[in-house]
């Protein structure tokens, strides 16, 4: 029996599995919200308790950069070290890794239905690459070794924002009187949803909608936003989510020039499958492809969003069977 993990800023996964060859049962999972919890040991103990034998392996895919076994967790009071969970666990050791790494792992355990496709594209062999906005951003590559894809884990989500034109121009001047430093996750997730939603305020672009304002008071602003957007109920709003998908297809088309992604760009994360049909209306396509020269190149990328929740769950399951010894 495996355990695996994927801790995010807002939940926790969890999930137990049994490995026969190459194949993955799911025996338990069970989903945390990661602030309510002091840290993940406190998790694992608890997700623990009722398990009736004994863990043989374990990875966690953790939000942040995995340094020699540690991590200090960027949207969480956490700092996780691999040494103390798997003493927790009695085992010698364990597999800590980046959350975008994990999902990276995860995407061939996935059925055709469960993506949906942005763009077909015209892929050849070569590298791909995962982009994921939610509590925050990740960034992973998916690097073509000559037989297979291997995953690498990176921070690109904490590059430099790059505005394209006069509006995010004055969006980045906004955000740097806030924060100092602007990077792409300051705009690229749920906090930064609301970002750009505070801008767009501040500079009077519409006037709030009442019933927005008011649903602000115990809800989590960005699904407010959103869900406003979605339904046509604010023009703030609406303004709000079409920058949102505007910036974060011009980051994907980033991520894809940068890896030379002609393998396809995955979308993966808990805002996409949510916001799906504005991904799919044509903004996000638009600024992946408008690379001026290069735009041909990425006319030709697929882009696929991921819609499995737990696919680094299924990522970090992988990897502990890879620690076992079995399956790939």
């Amino acid at each position: 029996m495996i355990l695996a993990g994927d801790i995010g800023g807002t939940k926790t996964n969890l999930g137990l599995f049994a490995v026969d060859g190459d194949k993955l049962t799911s025996l338990a999972l069970q989903s945390f919200p990661s602030k309510k919890y002091s840290g993940l040991e406190t998790i694992v103990d608890e997700f623990m308790a009722g398990a009736t034998a004994r863990v043989q392996a374990a990875c966690f895919g953790v939000a942040g950069p995995v340094i020699e076994g540690r991590l200090v967790t960027p949207n969480l009071p956490w700092v996780v070290e691999s040494s103390i969970l798997a003493e927790r666990l009695q085992l010698n050791s364990i597999e800590l890794i980046n959350d975008l790494e994990a999902t990276a792992h995860g995407i061939p355990e996935l059925k055709p239905e469960e993506f949906v496709t942005l763009n077909e594209g015209r892929p050849e062999v070569g590298n791909a690459a995962l982009i994921a906005a939610g509590t925050g951003l990740g960034v992973a590559s998916l690097f073509w070794n000559g037989e297979r894809h291997v995953p690498s884990a990176s921070e690109g989500g904490h590059a430099d924002f790059p505005p394209r034109d006069q509006l995010e121009i004055e969006l980045l001047q906004y955000l740097l009187s806030k924060t100092g430093h602007v990077s792409v996750e300051r705009l690229l997730s749920g906090p930064g949803l609301v970002n750009i939603y505070d801008f767009l305020r501040s500079v009077n672009f519409a006037k709030e909608t009442p019933s927005v304002a008011d649903s602000f008071a115990g809800n989590d602003p960005s699904s407010v936003i959103a869900n406003a957007a979605m339904a046509h109920g604010s023009e703030l709003c609406v303004k709000a989510l079409d920058m949102f998908v505007s910036i974060y297809g011009a980051a994907a088309g980033n991520v894809a020039l940068l890896l030379k992604a002609v393998g396809g760009i995955y979308i993966g994360g808990g805002i996409a499958p949510k916001i799906i049909e504005k991904l799919k209306d044509g903004p996000f396509m638009r600024s992946f492809t408008a690379k001026g020269r290069l735009s041909n190149l990425l006319e030709d990328v697929p882009v696929r969003v991921i819609m499995n929740d737990k696919t680094a769950l299924l990522g970090a399951a992988r990897v502990a069977a890879r620690g076992l010894g079995r399956g790939v």
